[in-house]
């Protein structure tokens, strides 16, 4: 039971793991656009809204729920990387998506930077100025028609440089290429946990038209069932195959070569289930004491590859 505990709760913590950020991969229809990045659809004025955007997934970045109720009941949202649109009724036609200002409502004094705010920068009626690289990217992204005005200076969080607009953070990442070192905080995804809003509103959904969304990248983990084993014992293997949204892949073809001191033991032509998992169970007998078994494993799907390995030592 304790073998079986521990197995599931290494699967639990597998099954957790975050995705990687990728490329977009968009379907779209005549009044909506999927996401198959994080698997959500953008709809009508919302849509429309996205789009006109100099460059929304810059801005915006990938919408994180699907349209909503407010959590007053008040209006309708969604909730994107780095926003979350309000729709207006009450509003003139072409004017009813808002935005919410997330960067007043997620603001949190940091440590404040000293340094002349004459030089490059440009002073705000409320105080605040924005400064060299910042203020290049606030003009070429729409100004306080996009952002709003600053309501912080120049201040370090968490050990980096940021500054807070009404409805954005600008990060400063020295580490990145030149010209892309301005990166907007994904405030849309801190605010959605800030006010507490339900995480089953973050689940997949299915394109609107009811067409499978896309897998375009594979994420493959392996682990044994026992770190360590006899000399002559039996072992299982687990594996799984999940998409870009960490949803299960199904029928993916997997090889696993496993290495044994006396050669190589192939097993070829296993499919994963419903689950996304493969399991493969190992009997042998008699193995050198101390010994570290090597397991290889390549995953397709749909002309995808991936790979992982894992391994365990006979102990005893």
């Amino acid at each position: 039971m304790r073998r079986l505990f521990g197995l599931l709760l290494v699967l639990s913590l597998i099954l957790l793991a975050l995705p990687a950020r990728l490329p977009a991969d968009a379907q779209s229809g005549n009044d909506y656009q999927f996401f198959d990045i994080t698997k959500h659809n953008v709809s009508g004025d919302f849509l429309r809204f996205y789009r006109a955007a100099p460059d929304p997934t810059l801005l915006y970045g990938y919408p994180i729920t699907e349209e909503m109720p407010s959590k007053d009941g008040l209006q309708r949202v969604q909730y994107f990387q780095r926003a979350r649109f309000e729709y207006h009724p009450e509003l003139p036609e072409g004017q009813r998506v808002v935005l919410t200002p997330l960067g007043s409502k997620t603001y949190k004094p940091g440590t404040p930077i000293t340094f002349n705010p004459n030089l490059g920068c440009r002073r705000f009626d409320n105080g605040f100025a924005v400064c060299f690289a910042f203020l290049e990217f606030y003009d070429k992204y729409g100004g306080e028609k996009q952002f709003g005005k600053p309501i912080s200076s120049f201040e370090v969080q968490d050990d980096i440089i940021v500054q807070y607009f009404e409805r954005a953070r600008f990060e400063w990442q020295p580490n990145k290429p030149e010209g892309q070192r301005v990166v907007l905080t994904d405030l849309g995804r801190v605010y959605f946990s800030q006010i507490g809003e339900d995480p089953a509103a973050l689940a997949p959904a299915q394109p609107l038209d009811g067409r499978p969304a896309s897998v375009y990248a594979l994420r493959v983990n392996a682990f044994c069932w026992k770190a360590v084993t006899l000399a002559s014992d039996q072992q299982l293997i687990y594996i799984t195959v999940q998409d870009q949204t960490l949803q299960p892949v199904q029928k993916a073809a997997v090889n696993v070569k496993v290495y044994w001191p006396s050669g190589i033991q192939t097993f070829e032509g296993l499919s994963t289930n419903n689950n996304g998992v493969v399991m493969v169970p190992l009997t042998f007998s008699n193995q050198p004491y101390g010994q570290v078994i090597k397991v290889e494993v390549e995953v397709q799907y749909g002309g995808l590859k991936s790979s992982t390995s894992t391994s365990f030592r006979i102990w005893y």
